[in-house]
């Protein structure tokens, strides 16, 4: 999992803008992305839980915020990393991830690097047990 807030922390290929009439906040640059998608996301609910071969995501919270727990495909130290509004995280492939929604709902973008979308949405997609804490 690469963290990073978009505001905060801009590596050293992105940039950010301000003058009088607002901001913009490089998120991408020279980035092959095949596949964006919007999800809102009902209060205190789960999602995830799976795994890519193949599928890099990145993930930029717009609304609200989550637990976002992840662990390698082939260990058993499980994370949580809490994220809020302006928080982007990368997950590679072979990382399985779990998102808790919290009280307050959210949503994020979501942007794909390889076969997570469309008609092939569940095509990269490898569901396993839950890695959230019991």
């Amino acid at each position: 999992m690469i963290y990073r807030n978009i505001k905060k922390n801009l590596p050293k290929n992105l940039e950010a803008h301000k003058d009088e009439r607002g901001e913009i906040f490089d998120i991408f640059y020279k980035v092959n992305i095949e596949h964006v998608a919007i999800i809102d996301s009902k209060p205190n609910t789960l999602r995830g839980n799976h795994y890519h071969k193949e599928t890099t995501q990145h993930m930029l919270m717009t609304k609200g915020s989550l637990e976002y727990w992840y662990k390698e495909v082939n260990s058993d130290e499980v994370k949580m990393k809490l994220l809020k509004e302006g928080d982007l995280v990368s997950t590679p492939p072979y990382e399985i991830h779990a998102l808790k929604i919290l009280e307050d709902g959210n949503q994020f973008l979501v942007f794909s690097q390889g076969i997570r979308g469309g008609k092939n949405y569940e095509d990269d997609t490898y569901r396993v047990e839950s890695i959230f804490p019991k």
